[in-house]
C-alpha cells in the first residue's frame, strides 16, 4: 500500500530517500499529486492544510513527522478513527537537552552580552551568575522535558518540573496540577517551557504566571509560539520584572520582518531550530507503524485525541 506525504512548505526529499532507502519498493506519494487517494491508509504529516484529509476515504493513520501533533490536533476534520502517531526519537531528545543547556549556559554566563560588546570594542567583565544561585524550572516534563531536566540536573542545576499529573523523576522536584503551577513558578529563576500545546496550554505564558516568576528571571521558550502571549513578556521585561528570554518558536514563523522581538536587545530569537527530525533516524519506527497497520496489529507512540499528546 502506497504512503502519502501531506505537507506545507518544507522539502521532503530527505523523508522521501529516507523511506525507500529502507523499504526500496514502497511506494511514496507526495500530496497534492498522490492519487488515486482511495489507495492510502497510512500518510505522514506536518503542517497540512486543514481539510486535505478528508479526502482519504480509506485512511486509518496519520504520523506526524516530528515530536509535536498539535499541527495535526488542529484539524476538526479528522475522522475519529484515524489513528494518530508521533515521533519518538533519541537523538531528537538529546538534541533538545544540548540545545537547552546551551541556552542556560549563554543566558549565565552573558555571552550574548559580550557578543555586543564586542561589536562596539567594549572591554567590560561582567560578574557570571553561580549554578548555587539559581533554579531551573522545567514546565513539561514528557519525553523531551524530562530528558532536558536530567541533563541539566546531571550538569549540576538544582532543577524543578511541573505537570499536569503527578510524575516520579529521580532527585528532580516535580509539581504536579494548577493547584502546585504557582508554587512551581515562585522559584523558577529560568524557565523553560517544553509543554505540548492543548486547549489548556494554549496562552499559559502570560501576565499572571510570568509575573509569579522570581524578579529578573530568564524565559526560554522551545515549545510552541502559541503558549506565550507576546505582549505580556515584552512588558514585564519593560518593567523590570524579568531579565529577558531566549525563544525558538513563534505565533506566525517566519517571524514577521516587522516584529519587535527582533529588535529588543533582552529577546534572543532562533528560528524553531532547538530539535529538529532526523528522518534517517526516525524513520524505522514510522515503518514499524505502517508495516503493523498492514498486519492489523496495535501501532507506537499513539497520540491521546482527548490529552493532546
Amino acid at each position: 500500500m502506497p504512503i502519502s506525504i501531506v505537507s506545507q512548505g518544507r522539502d521532503l526529499s530527505t523523508w522521501v530517500k529516507a523511506l525507500k532507502e529502507k523499504k526500496p519498493d514502497l511506494d511514496v506519494r507526495i500530496y497534492p499529486d498522490d492519487h488515486p487517494r482511495d489507495e492510502i491508509t497510512f500518510a505522514l504529516a506536518w503542517n497540512h492544510p486543514l481539510g486535505a484529509f478528508t479526502q482519504f476515504p480509506n485512511l486509518q493513520c496519520i504520523s506526524s513527522l516530528g515530536a509535536g501533533v498539535d499541527h495535526v490536533l488542529k484539524d476538526p476534520n479528522i475522522p475519529e478513527q484515524v489513528q494518530i502517531s508521533r515521533i519518538k526519537d533519541k537523538n531528537l531528545t538529546n538534541d533538545m537537552a544540548d540545545f537547552c543547556l546551551a541556552q542556560v549556559l549563554n543566558y549565565m554566563r552573558d555571552l550574548h552580552k559580550y557578543k555586543t560588546a564586542e561589536q562596539t570594542h567594549t572591554w567590560k567583565p561582567l560578574r557570571y551568575k553561580n549554578k548555587a544561585e539559581i533554579t531551573i524550572g522545567v514546565m513539561g516534563v514528557g519525553a523531551l522535558g524530562s530528558e532536558v531536566a536530567r541533563r541539566l540536573s546531571s550538569n549540576g542545576f538544582n532543577v524543578t518540573g511541573w505537570a499536569n499529573s503527578a510524575k516520579q523523576l529521580e532527585s528532580i522536584k516535580v509539581y504536579a496540577g494548577a493547584e502546585e503551577l504557582d508554587s512551581f513558578l515562585e522559584t523558577a529563576d529560568i524557565l523553560i517551557c517544553l509543554l505540548p500545546l492543548t486547549q489548556e496550554t494554549a496562552d499559559i505564558l502570560n501576565k499572571d504566571t510570568l509575573g509569579k516568576l522570581p524578579k529578573n528571571a530568564f524565559v526560554i521558550n522551545v515549545a510552541r509560539g502559541e503558549h506565550l502571549i507576546e505582549q505580556d513578556l515584552i512588558d514585564l521585561i519593560e518593567s523590570g520584572h524579568l531579565a529577558g528570554a531566549s525563544l525558538d518558536v513563534f505565533r506566525e514563523e517566519p517571524l514577521p520582518e516587522k516584529h519587535p522581538f527582533w529588535a529588543h536587545p533582552s529577546i534572543k530569537i532562533t528560528p524553531h531550530i532547538a530539535s529538529v527530525t532526523n528522518p534517517a533516524s526516525a524513520v524505522d519506527q514510522v515503518l514499524e507503524n505502517y508495516d503493523r497497520l498492514q498486519n492489523s496489529k496495535p501501532l507506537i507512540n499513539l497520540v491521546s485525541r482527548t490529552k493532546g499528546y
